[in-house]
């Protein structure tokens, strides 16, 4: 890494033996970031890290809107095995803690699950998405967006923490349907009728990120207009 001014660092998903995912991805986060520490040139990591890290705990009807200041409680995670969800909360904050140490300028985004021709119905992410659809955090990203997004975190010099990265906030039966397609496209479902649009309330914000995207978006229109 020598020579490089940044890092974005992303961990692909174990898909067998999922359980110990955590460990894997702890010891992966702790070694680059370790790396990054100890690397003169490095001035900022972002960090890919999931929405999962944000929507699992006990109390999570009860709450408020979610944001970038909320996490999962690992224990809850390893109660109901959402072993995706807890990688990626113990991975985070191992990643957060180091760097905090060591004073590596980090910043993380955490995406919702990523559309694409990759995505399907055993994506680890979408184990207890029922759930987040009840509950108004069941949330989708394009590739472009979360690229978009990666960009601004490493370019504007005033991002900092984490931010909620989603661009589509999947709460009503037909959206529901729409991600099933996605999944199975051979999928022959009818659309659901109109008297079956009930939403779900979306209890889950990325304000945050959009404000960013907005300040870096109006900055490039102004250098232009220069």
């Amino acid at each position: 890494m020598k020579g490089c001014s940044g890092l974005f660092y992303t961990f692909e998903p174990l898909q067998d033996q999922q359980e110990f995912a955590a460990e894997v991805e702890v010891r992966a986060a702790h070694n680059v970031l370790e790396a990054c520490a100890q690397t003169e040139t490095i001035a900022r990591v972002i960090f890919t890290s999931s929405i999962t890290a944000v929507v699992w705990c006990e109390n999570r009807k009860s709450t408020a809107d979610v944001d970038e200041r909320h996490w999962s409680d690992p224990n809850f995670c390893r109660k109901y095995k959402l072993w995706h969800a807890l990688a990626k909360t113990v991975s985070e904050k191992t990643a957060w803690a180091l760097a905090m140490d060591r004073g590596v300028d980090m910043v993380s985004v955490n995406a919702g699950v990523v559309m694409g021709q990759e995505l399907s119905p055993s994506s680890p992410y979408l184990k207890g998405a029922a759930e987040m659809y009840e509950e108004g955090t069941l949330v989708a990203v394009d590739l472009k967006f979360l690229v978009d997004a990666h960009v601004c975190a490493y370019e504007c010099s005033s991002a900092y923490g984490r931010y909620l990265c989603f661009n589509h906030v999947i709460n009503s039966p037909a959206d529901a349907l729409d991600l099933a397609r996605v999944l199975s496209p051979d999928d022959t479902s009818s659309p659901p009728s109109s008297g079956d649009l009930r939403l779900s309330k979306q209890k889950i914000q990325n304000k945050k990120l959009i404000k960013l995207m907005v300040e870096i978006s109006s900055g490039e229109i102004m250098s232009a207009a220069h």
